[in-house]
């Protein structure tokens, strides 16, 4: 499975990205790393680098300080626990495609309930037209989407943290923040570092389908992040050999960011 999914079409990338080919499959010329090179000198690709940039870190941030939260308060309840928790775990079973078509209906500035509630206070919503809107939209979609993920790891650290700890430092008439600040956070530092690198590659990858569905990467390309366009140029503009090029350097960030969570739990384990 893993020579068929992932060994084969990664091998064809590493190849078509050295080749100029014919959409049509007529001819293939060799061109070695022009294709890299016509990337980073396209102000296109390296500001949709950026735009990748601060859409991960966005949607990290936002979805793990949310997903903390929660899984603090769920920590405290002693009546129906489960189905708290059970309700908060549901949106992960949403397709990424399902998910951003929510917050499209929500956010339409034609019959969206969010834009009617700003119009009250005198502000005016168009995702259509303001790329900064678009992409604060596409970040709150993603940023929902993963939050009962990151829910599970730190509700899961949390209740493995002995309660003797706490109970002694609650004796020391130690207030709930500080038991937190103190205490908790610091014994979840390997799963907020985990969740961290897990959120990146998320927002790298896995927001396809919820830029796919909301803007298409609009407008003006505000919102097209990298796996958006290698979609883009590969599919839509035809350019093969750039689109491996750019599934090349993606797949790069991924194996470093790999590694770098690997060398971490194994420095961890160690310790």
């Amino acid at each position: 499975i893993t020579l068929v999914f992932f060994i084969w079409p990664a091998l064809q990338a590493l190849k078509q990205s050295v080749y100029l080919e014919d959409p049509f499959g007529l001819g293939a010329q060799l061109i070695w790393f022009d294709n890299f090179h016509e990337l980073f000198n396209d102000p296109l690709y390296l500001d949709s680098l950026w735009v990748t940039i601060g859409f991960s870190f966005a949607v990290a941030i936002l979805a793990l300080s949310i997903a903390l939260y929660l899984a603090v308060q769920a920590d405290r309840v002693a009546r129906g626990a489960s189905t708290y928790q059970t309700l908060l775990i549901w949106p992960y079973a949403v397709a990424p495609a399902v998910a951003g078509l929510l917050w499209y209906l929500l956010f339409n500035p034609v019959m969206g309930l969010l834009p009617y509630v700003m119009r009250a206070f005198n502000y005016e919503w168009n995702a259509h037209v303001n790329g900064g809107q678009a992409m604060l939209m596409v970040i709150i979609a993603a940023a929902w989407k993963q939050i009962s993920y990151n829910f599970l790891f730190f509700l899961a650290g949390m209740q493995a943290i002995p309660k003797s700890m706490i109970e002694a430092a609650a004796i020391d008439c130690a207030g709930p923040s500080k038991r937190f600040r103190t205490i908790v956070f610091p014994l979840l530092a390997p799963t907020t570092f985990f969740l961290i690198v897990i959120n990146i590659v998320y927002a790298f990858f896995d927001t396809f389908g919820i830029i796919h569905s909301i803007t298409s990467g609009g407008p003006a390309g505000a919102t097209t992040t990298l796996v958006y366009k290698v979609f883009n140029d590969g599919f839509i503009g035809l350019n093969l050999g750039g689109s491996a090029a750019q599934s090349v350097i993606l797949m790069a960030i991924v194996i470093t960011l790999t590694v770098v969570q690997f060398r971490f739990v194994e420095r961890r384990v160690h310790y």
